[in-house]
């Protein structure tokens, strides 16, 4: 991240926040400022990065205040469990359809515009959630977040479009520990508040008003301190097609010959009519065809098969540990709260682990990969508790990896000039996995309690083999192909 509030060569875009110059000088590690600029430079950076990790831990920390307690209301409301099951579906469905349309959206729009408009619909839809008397009430609060629920997505882009590509992994494990240490504590509110009177109207309201913060916190940025990193940034996102493809040479010489002209008192003089937003985003989205045929379908694969593994495991979580074990809830609630603890570390630890890698994120997520189906198999096939917990406990970790490389990976194969679709893709993936892997538990767990983790396994195995049969150029001097969109 460049902060040169005096640089005569940038300038502010009306609704984006942030704008870019086409010169990309050398950067500072840790910070993403210019090497050798003054310390105020490198504090205003790093000041920046952190309002976004305070970002990502209170959505977390609102999401997880009422997503515990939902099942719950929605059948004290007097719903059957097919229709709470139907009801809970529906927000993954939205979710589904929605990503990447809203990460698109925010490529188009600029990501401060998106991430406003996200948490204040989302906000909107808990304060209704709080207001549901019955089952209709309920399903219609679910709209508002199933459609723009979407502040971590969104945020991951702009952390991509802040930092370099070195630096990306860290920053985003990073993002990832602060979002994940606000899934901790939320629960430990919401269940506090659950139990006073109104418990679950009070606790939807309290989520409301944590994004509504959020919105205020976003709002305040010192958005006129950044820009963004890539020479094309100053171009309308719908333009950046034409640059797809190209070099980090190119980019630059095609974004100075299209470049909108300034006239003399600076304002930008038009060259056409401009397109609706969302006319762009479609015109954006089809223009990434190609990419996606053509690279980026073995990362979305991978994706799929390892969330599709990880969820079979957590399925049925509590139920193995109960009927194989005989352990009680409250023991493998505290096996879960020590597991996501790990988890968490693992974002601390991912620096180390990509310098010992030469920062070829591609390598560890297939040797995360690796472990986390070795550790399922190993977890469905335990007849020891111990052997039990040791892979419960190593499974947080090696997940945290994976997930943080798979976001790297997905950015770095399609390039961040449309890092808002490429990660919403990414999130419509996830949802699809989320749609299949109670149906294919269901099914594993007619033939033994250990079936939906073996099933796991046997998926991790089938993601490793594809990746070790088509790897994806990343890296090295293979970048400026993967840098095409």
């Amino acid at each position: 991240m460049r902060m040169e509030p005096g640089d005569q060569t940038c300038s502010m875009a009306p609704d984006r926040g942030l704008v870019s110059a086409t010169q990309r000088p050398r950067r500072e590690p840790g910070t993403g400022t210019q090497e050798g600029a003054p310390g105020p430079g490198a504090v205003r950076a790093r000041r920046f990065l952190l309002c976004l990790y305070l970002v990502g831990f209170l959505d977390l920390f609102g999401v997880s205040m009422v997503v515990p307690l939902l099942s719950v209301h929605v059948k004290s409301l007097g719903a059957s469990p097919t229709v709470a099951g139907i009801v809970g579906s529906s927000y993954g469905i939205l979710q589904l359809f929605s990503s990447t349309l809203v990460g698109c959206w925010s490529d188009v729009v600029g990501r401060r515009s998106s991430l406003l408009v996200c948490i204040l619909f989302s906000a909107l839809g808990y304060l209704l959630l709080g207001a549901s008397t019955n089952v209709f009430l309920f399903t219609l609060a679910r709209v508002p977040a199933g459609i723009f629920k979407h502040t971590l997505s969104i945020s991951r882009a702009l952390l991509a479009d802040l930092v370099t590509e070195e630096e990306r992994p860290v920053v985003l494990g990073q993002f990832n520990t602060a979002s994940s240490m606000g899934f901790i504590l939320g629960p430990v509110v919401g269940g506090y508040l659950a139990e006073l009177d109104g418990g679950f109207y009070l606790t939807a309201f309290v989520c409301s008003s944590v994004f509504v913060l959020n919105a205020g916190l976003v709002w305040l940025f010192p958005w006129s301190e950044v820009k963004l990193s890539g020479p094309q940034d100053d171009l309308p996102r719908g333009r950046n097609q034409a640059l797809w493809g190209k070099t980090d040479s190119a980019v630059q010489r095609a974004a100075s010959a299209q470049a909108t002209p300034a006239s003399p008192q600076g304002t930008p003089v038009s060259k056409g009519p401009a397109r609706l937003p969302w006319a762009e985003v479609l015109a954006t989205l089809w223009g990434l065809r190609s990419l996606v045929l053509s690279a980026l379908w073995v990362v979305f694969v991978v994706r799929l098969l390892m969330a599709v593994a990880v969820m079979l495991y957590y399925s049925n979580f509590v139920l193995a540990l109960e009927e194989r074990f005989d352990m009680g809830p409250r023991a493998a609630g505290y096996l879960t709260s020590c597991s996501s603890a790990l988890g968490v570390l693992a974002g601390f630890a991912l620096g180390p682990l990509l310098r010992l890698y030469g920062h070829q994120s591609y390598r560890l997520l297939l040797h995360s990969s690796v472990l986390t189906s070795t550790l399922l198999l190993l977890f469905a096939s335990a007849r020891s508790l111990d052997v039990a917990v040791v892979c419960s406990v190593l499974l947080s970790f090696s997940t945290a990896i994976g997930r943080t490389c798979i976001t790297d990976l997905q950015l770095t194969v399609g390039g961040v000039r449309a890092g808002g679709s490429l990660l919403g893709m990414g999130q419509s993936v996830t949802a699809v996995g989320r749609v299949l892997a109670p149906i294919l538990s269901g099914v594993a767990q007619e033939v033994s309690p250990c079936g939906p983790p073996g099933l796991g396994a046997a998926l991790g195995f089938v993601a490793v083999v594809i990746m070790s049969r088509n790897r994806p150029h990343s890296g090295g001097q293979g970048g400026e192909e993967l840098k095409s969109e």
